[in-house]
């Protein structure tokens, strides 16, 4: 069944994990993926069966202006045992593909974390965080190990955990973007985040690509003078 967008996601999920043995679930989603410019970010947050109420009005990030959000991050900080957000940069995806960035960058926040979850609860049908280890060609994984993953469909949207991970990296992510805004002048990034907008495919034609876009991608060809 699908999940209501309009209902607020709830611990259902996670009380049956822990009810099933775990101790520590890292809920993990990921912002950035669509982007043609700039990092995709993967938000984890450790929980454990004390947990209590999730902050009111947490909802995937996609839903929340981003006033919202903001608001959020100090009550999501204070409600989990633990979190952080990883990073994998254009040129880490341009060079290893962007299923092997985010494992990149999901590893990256496992890393950052002082706890270490005997599960993970990942949003969406593919677990790209377990498996393919560190080669010559690949990308110099951190050496921490990933627990079994649980992966979900809407777990952003049933599963109040996963929710607080998105929010944590979509506050990050916009935050890094508008930082690095103005060394890139005339993409419009304030504003689009690096997505691929009609106005920022305008500027790519108008200006090329910056070294901060995924070159890899069919981006537009920057017209001719």
């Amino acid at each position: 069944m699908a999940a209501d967008r309009t209902l607020a996601p709830d611990l259902a999920v996670e009380d049956g994990l822990f009810a099933s043995g775990a101790s520590l679930i890292a809920a993990v989603d990921e912002v950035g993926r669509g982007s043609a410019f700039g990092p995709c970010c993967v938000g984890l947050v450790v929980i454990d069966a004390t947990v209590g109420a999730a902050p009111a009005g947490l909802r995937d990030s996609k839903l929340l202006s981003e006033a919202a959000r903001e608001a959020l991050i100090g009550p999501l900080r204070a409600w989990v045992r633990a979190e952080a957000v990883g990073e994998a940069s254009a040129g880490e995806i341009d060079a290893y593909g962007l299923t092997a960035a985010l494992r990149l960058a999901g590893r990256r926040a496992l890393s950052r974390v002082p706890l270490r979850p005997d599960l993970v609860l990942l949003d969406g049908s593919y677990d790209w965080m377990s498996g393919e280890p560190a080669t010559l060609l690949g990308p110099d994984y951190p050496s921490v190990p990933v627990p079994p993953v649980r992966t979900m469909v809407k777990a952003d949207l049933r599963c109040a955990s996963v929710a607080a991970a998105s929010v944590l990296a979509k506050v990050h992510r916009d935050a890094l973007i508008r930082e690095m805004a103005p060394s890139f002048p005339g993409y419009g990034l304030e504003h689009n985040k690096g997505y691929a907008t009609a106005s920022h495919l305008a500027a790519l034609r108008q200006l090329g690509a910056s070294v901060a876009h995924r070159r890899s991608w069919r981006l537009p060809e920057r017209d001719p003078a």
